[in-house]
This record gives C-alpha cells, sequence and structure tokens, in this order.
C-alpha cells in the first residue's frame, strides 16, 4: 500500500465521518482546529481505519496511546504507513 493509498483512504474516511468534501481535507489539516474533529470523530476515523486495513496487515491496530500523538492528517498518514509497512 502506497503512501497514496493511504492518504486517499484517510481522506474518504474522514470526510464519511465529517460529513465533507475529500478534497477539503488536506494533509497539513489539524483534525482539531481545521477540521473541527472531535475526539468521538477520530475514534469513528480508528475504527473504521482499523476494519478497512485488517485484511491487508494483521492484526493492524491504533494503539490508544499513539491515537493522542496523532494531531495532523500527516500524523495520521504517516502512523498508518509505517504500520501497514512497504508500499506495494
Amino acid at each position: 500500500m502506497t503512501r497514496e493509498d493511504v492518504v486517499s483512504l484517510i481522506r474518504d474516511r474522514l470526510a464519511d465521518i465529517l460529513e465533507i468534501e475529500p478534497d477539503q481535507i488536506k494533509e497539513g489539516d489539524s483534525f482539531a482546529d481545521d477540521l473541527d474533529a472531535d475526539s468521538l470523530a477520530l475514534i469513528e476515523l480508528v475504527e473504521a481505519l482499523e476494519e478497512e486495513l485488517a485484511d491487508r496487515t494483521v492484526g493492524f491496530r491504533i494503539d490508544d496511546e499513539d491515537l493522542q500523538d496523532l494531531k495532523t492528517v500527516r500524523d495520521a498518514v504517516d502512523y498508518v504507513h509505517s504500520q501497514v509497512g512497504a508500499d506495494s
């Protein structure tokens, strides 16, 4: 899964949760400040990503401690991309 695939996946899932267009979401956006995403929206995002990626990466999970460090879309993309491994 390429980094661009991860960006697209996160953008699509986040757009569904926040009810906005995916192209309104930029990598540099802060979840709280730019996208007005509350903690519930982030939990929904985590659940959607875990469900989506479970088939591709056995045991894919975002730990609660790690979730606290994800402040921007880029943070989430970098985290997920590092977990799913090499570009494939």
